[in-house]
């Protein structure tokens, strides 16, 4: 795994994320009991949404906005990215198919507060119950564009990206400590080794209030062995919480591309955002050569994705800002 380039698992990151969510898609909501009856094995189509195989969720459109947002500005610019949802929601921009057919009730709050001028970092909703998953599943691109910057102002941009759709403290340091978790994986370092860096930064970074108040909701993690948890007890619903530790543990206790993203969407209930999550922390590790051709290939626009990450890569040569002006 070390002798991988760093654009090859920049690359494994983003086509994983999509492919984790494809994945998931058909059997988003099921219950895990359910889906052991016939466990997702590959690309499959229709399912809870009726989609083709292939399809990807408002998660992957999120982060293709991101992803896009980035390689224009070349730095993060919240009211440019905020626009990109905005379109994605009303004019079906970054969709696989041109229609919107999943969104989360926080983000669609936070959309509707940015069409009406909310500015786009007050947008994202602070209260207890919107600690989703919909910043977390769109956060990769943060983490692949500023894997150079210091870990508090890499956390400080992840938190920023968040607070679009999701202002709640929990959901800035889940962000932040996936993007942290991330920049160690694109260095080649094993699992295990990489979240306990990712986790010390991550521990002098939120020692004080707001923060060091929520940060028993990540004792699980931060206690280590989170590996040993067995799966009845790893939760996989739409809490952000429970997608980066099911994300976290499927990367611990597989060893292969493909056993971490089946793993994650086989847990069942938030399968595809469980998958992208999942698959953003396989591919920065395992890079592209370990994604399935096949399930790549399946993937809705495959020529449009690739280029638009294309456009992404060449942009890194442009030296990182750390905000909009």
């Amino acid at each position: 795994m070390s002798t991988l380039k760093e654009s090859d698992r920049m690359a494994g990151a983003l086509w994983g994320a999509l492919v984790g969510d494809a994945l998931g898609v058909p059997v988003e909501f099921m219950s895990r009991e359910a889906i052991a009856k016939n466990p997702v094995d590959g690309m499959r189509g229709f399912g809870t949404h009726n989609q083709p195989a292939g399809t990807w969720s408002d998660d992957s459109s999120l982060l293709l906005a991101t992803v896009d947002s980035l390689a224009c500005c070349g730095k993060l610019d919240p009211a440019d990215l905020g626009s990109r949802f905005v379109r994605w929601e009303r004019d079906h921009f970054y969709t696989p198919h041109g229609q919107v057919f999943d969104i989360g009730i926080a983000t669609s709050q936070a959309l509707s507060r940015l069409a009406r001028g909310t500015p786009p970092e007050e947008a994202g909703g602070d209260t207890e119950s919107s600690n989703g998953n919909g910043s977390l599943m769109r956060i990769l691109p943060i983490a692949l564009w500023f894997r150079a910057c210091p870990d508090g102002e890499l956390a400080f941009l992840a938190q920023r990206a968040s607070t679009l759709t999701h202002r709640h403290p929990r959901s800035q340091m889940a962000c932040a400590l996936y993007c942290l978790l991330v920049r160690e994986l694109l260095t080649g370092t094993a699992p295990a080794d990489a979240l306990r860096t990712a986790l010390h930064a991550f521990g002098r970074i939120f020692d004080g209030p707001p923060f060091l108040a929520e940060r028993r909701h990540f004792h699980a993690l931060e206690r280590g062995n989170i590996e040993q948890t067995m799966e009845s007890d790893i939760a996989s619903s739409g809490y952000v919480m429970h997608t980066l530790i099911a994300s976290i543990w499927c990367l611990l206790n597989s060893a292969s591309f493909s056993e971490t993203v089946l793993k994650a969407v086989n847990l069942g209930s938030d399968t595809d955002t469980t998958g992208t999550v999942a698959g953003g922390l396989a591919g920065a590790l395992y890079g592209l050569p370990s994604i399935p051709v096949a399930w790549k290939k399946r993937l809705a626009r495959h020529d449009d994705v690739a280029g638009l990450f294309a456009q992404f890569s060449a942009a890194q040569t442009r030296p990182p800002a750390i905000s909009a002006p």
